[in-house]
């Protein structure tokens, strides 16, 4: 402590020195304090209070009554977010698929990737996972989903987009968060198939796969209730404008942005011979803003990026939105902040409901020492559960 003692004024000089002890017992309760009085907390759900949906929810999935406690030595958002995927990445091990290579209507193809060697042995819902932004089945958050899904013998199906996956792009076209029509066939199809002909179907979005099914929802209002019997939607950028403005901010948001630009230009480079259009200046994009302004808006149409932000966006469209959705949003997610996910508009809803805990950042959620199944698993394995069990949650 000859540090601290060298530092203190003059008028300090003739009292005893702090012990080492005592020192690190301050700190650690001071930490300890913070952490239970700051971190650990209810999640809040925002739904109408007299909802179906509402009281479904509260008896059917008692984890959303439960504090959230994030993992002690990585509570702070953008450490949630790194660490929960970094670990994920490198300690869970990759699925074993059966995989359905998907025709679409304009020649294009895309895989879905069946959770197991044989889907009959499995029990029913069927559920279908749509990955985040340049996300496969591999994703880490979605191997941890798939493995615990794997343990309770759930029925899951993981939708690569186009030319994600392993899959070569046979279009020139590839996938943006305002176009649900891949997502549209694809359910199309599992209800005309026989392993989703007469059971429930879920569909699960996390990030940008969440902008995806919220949109395909939003479109087709009541006509959707025929087809999906409930939705989940997680860690979802619901406003693209703040959601954008927030990963430009300076320090780890900027790189995590940099990070994802990156992977989008690496995957446009993969494919770009099959575009009909110089794609040389997207490829330099070093922010998801250029990316989306260089290339997804010429490619989808849009005349500017505000354009193809204002379709994107999910915060006004609630009120279209028929099918019971179960969206898990963070506090502190750093590719969202708190102000822009529409709480007020969920506290009217009788068909969507926000779960949103105090911590977890983006798709993290890690509430363990380590890597397994965590809060975001087990919200995920007691919602299908309730509605394996319960049937399609009344509205």
């Amino acid at each position: 402590m000859d540090w601290l003692t060298s530092t203190l004024p003059r008028s300090l000089e003739g009292f005893p020195e702090i012990p080492r002890w005592s020192m690190g017992l301050l700190l650690g309760t001071g930490f300890v304090t913070y952490y239970l009085y700051e971190a650990v907390k209810l999640p809040t759900l925002a739904c109408s209070q007299n909802s179906k949906f509402r009281e479904f929810l509260e008896n059917h999935v008692p984890v959303i009554r439960e504090k959230f406690w994030p993992t002690v030595w990585c509570f702070e958002s953008r450490l949630q977010t790194v660490f929960a995927s970094v670990l994920r990445q490198h300690t869970l091990p990759d699925i074993e698929y059966r995989r359905q290579i998907f025709r679409l209507k304009d020649g294009g193809e895309l895989a879905l990737d069946w959770l197991g060697p044989d889907g009959s042995s499995l029990k029913d819902p069927l559920v279908l996972v749509l990955p985040g932004l340049t996300g496969n089945s591999q994703a880490e958050y979605i191997k941890s989903l798939m493995r615990a899904a794997q343990a309770q013998g759930f029925r899951c199906v993981v939708l690569n987009n186009r030319g994600l996956g392993g899959v070569d792009l046979k279009t020139p076209r590839t996938y943006c968060a305002s176009n649900s029509e891949d997502l549209g066939e694809v359910v199309d199809h599992l209800r005309e198939t026989d392993c989703a002909k007469n059971t429930p179907l879920i569909v699960v979005g996390i990030s940008m796969g969440g902008l995806m099914l919220g949109n395909y929802l939003a479109a087709h209002g009541e006509e959707a209730k025929d087809k999906i019997d409930a939705g989940m939607i997680i860690s979802v950028p619901w406003d693209v404008f703040k959601a954008t403005e927030s990963i430009e901010q300076f320090g780890l948001n900027r790189l995590l942005n940099y990070h994802l630009a990156t992977s989008l230009v690496k995957t446009l480079d993969r494919v770009k011979h099959h575009m009909p259009w110089d794609v040389e200046e997207a490829l330099k994009s070093t922010t998801v803003r250029q990316f989306d302004s260089r290339f997804t808006c010429k490619q989808f149409g849009y005349n500017d990026v505000d354009e193809y932000y204002s379709a994107a966006t999910l915060h006004t469209k609630l009120d279209r939105i028929k099918v019971p959705t179960l969206c898990l949003s963070a506090a502190d997610d750093p590719f969202q902040p708190l102000d822009a996910i529409p709480v007020d508009a969920a506290h009217k809803s009788e068909h969507v409901a926000i779960l949103i805990t105090a911590r977890g950042g983006h798709i993290g959620f890690m509430d363990a020492l380590r890597p397994g199944e965590d809060y975001m698993c087990r919200v995920f394995v007691q919602y299908v559960e309730a509605v394996m069990k319960k049937g399609r949650p009344e509205v």
